[in-house]
């Protein structure tokens, strides 16, 4: 369909949460498809829709990589049902142009979502993959969540956000997080 500009860190919509979706219609699988090809203009593994200005409970994903080949996801008004254990990984978002910092996330989930046909799925991820990561962070991008609210460091994900000409850190985004950290 259409490569759309990516907002960048700094756009209050980013911030804002996203309303359900209430129908799959040609209108919601023309998004679909803009995020991916959005997605992959941009050399990305996800993208949600509040990143091109959408603010729809849509994201996309493709975690596919040489050891574990996977089909290209959807997700439409996803909830993430079930999460335990923790993992530090390094992530970056199309949103943070080159800035990468370390965050908590949790190890394995469950999320239960619509595809682009309409079709209720539950998926178990375990492991802390990319997969699992890669939608817990579109899916925060739902609720106006971003990657560095979950920073181990909050200065040195300054010092990234201010090398790259970034805004700094929102001190009241950031999120309590001590019980998920205390599993690392």
């Amino acid at each position: 369909m259409a490569i759309k500009k990516v907002l960048r860190y700094g756009e209050e919509s980013l911030r804002q949460p996203s309303k359900e979706v209430h129908k799959v219609s040609k209108k919601i699988v023309d998004l679909v498809r803009d995020l991916f090809d959005t997605m992959y203009a941009q050399n990305g593994v996800g993208l949600a829709a509040p990143q091109i200005g959408v603010n729809l409970r849509v994201f996309v994903v493709d975690a596919s990589t040489k050891d574990n080949p996977l089909d290209p996801m959807v997700f439409i008004n996803p909830k993430i049902i079930k999460k335990s254990g923790a993992i530090k990984s390094t992530e970056g978002c199309l949103s943070f142009p080159e800035a990468y910092t370390d965050v908590v996330r949790y190890k394995d989930i469950m999320v239960k979502a619509t595809n682009e046909h309409g079709k209720s799925f539950v998926m178990e991820v375990k492991g802390g993959n990319l997969l699992a990561r890669c939608i817990q962070h579109e899916n925060d991008h739902l609720d106006g969540i971003l990657f560095i609210d979950h920073c181990l460091n909050r200065f040195e994900a300054d010092e990234v956000l201010k090398k790259y000409h970034l805004p700094p850190i929102e001190p009241d985004k950031l999120l309590d997080e001590e019980e998920l950290k205390s599993q690392l």
